[in-house]
């Protein structure tokens, strides 16, 4: 879950002084380690909850909870000073705090053992696994009832895992290029890459100044709603690069269900 300071509101004054008063609006003692990347990373105390604090070379400060555990970790500016990093987190501490109660009371899933008869997805609908052995190939395959896994007798579980994951790769290849052609179209944009990634934190991200997408291979897994919801706010972003009232503003105006598509996958934990 990420947080943008171009919605940041500055605390209030009194709170400001309750928390200086608390001592915890510092940082906690620690020795500042500059690395070859040229960032500096630092903790900072946030009442009851730790955060991480990385300064590197970005322009926009940013704040994400982090699945499955809710760690909080903070992308700066490395020229941003220490007060307005911490500023900007206490005055996003509601918001951490209720996006680590949802991450804490969501249910996770038993980790996939790629077995016969075991649960997966696709394009949000359950599918039982079914095995068979007798193939030197190795690959994944839908049909009406099942996901079917092709493999040799002694494939181990990253080699299923990986069948599984190239049948959703190879899967989404085909469905993203349409999505993003018909809203280029719409949005009068210009897309010029994009690329399936595992990813942990996000379902799906954008760099404006080169106009490249990435979207997270678990997509195939949600509602097809679900991915068109995160292919048109990616590009939406190459219109409005941060989160501020004109981007929702042009989410309803191209995307009217986007909070309910945000909602459900917010509901859903990210694989590992």
């Amino acid at each position: 879950m990420l947080f943008n300071n171009n919605s940041a509101k500055t605390l209030d004054l009194a709170t400001m002084l309750e928390f200086l008063k608390r001592g915890s609006f510092k940082t906690e003692k620690s020795t500042i380690v500059k690395n070859t990347q040229k960032s500096v990373r630092f903790p900072l105390k946030l009442e009851e909850i730790s955060a991480e604090v990385v300064k590197k070379k970005i322009k926009n400060l940013n704040m994400r909870v982090c699945p499955p555990d809710g760690k909080v970790r903070i992308s700066a500016p490395l020229n941003m000073s220490q007060e307005k990093i911490s500023r900007f987190a206490f005055s996003k501490l509601g918001w951490i705090r209720k996006q680590r109660s949802r991450m804490h009371n969501q249910k996770f899933p038993i980790p996939d053992r790629f077995l016969e008869n075991e649960t997966h997805y696709f394009r949000g609908k359950s599918y039982p696994l079914k095995i068979i052995t007798n193939n030197n190939a190795t690959f994944a395959e839908l049909n009406d009832q099942h996901i079917i896994l092709n493999l040799p007798p002694d494939a181990e579980i990253d080699k299923r895992r990986s069948a599984l994951n190239e049948f959703y790769r190879a899967e989404l290849m085909q469905i993203i290029p349409p999505l993003i052609n018909k809203w280029e179209k719409i949005l009068n944009v210009n897309v010029a890459s994009f690329h399936i990634r595992s990813m942990k934190t996000r379902w799906g991200s954008c760099t404006p100044k080169t106009r490249k997408v990435r979207l997270n291979l678990e997509l195939a897994k949600r509602s097809p709603e679900c991915l068109e919801y995160i292919i048109v706010h990616e590009l939406v972003h190459l219109i409005e690069a941060s989160h501020n009232s004109r981007f929702k503003a042009l989410m309803n105006q191209f995307y009217p269900d986007w909070r309910l598509c945000r909602k459900e996958l917010h509901s859903l934990v990210i694989s590992s």
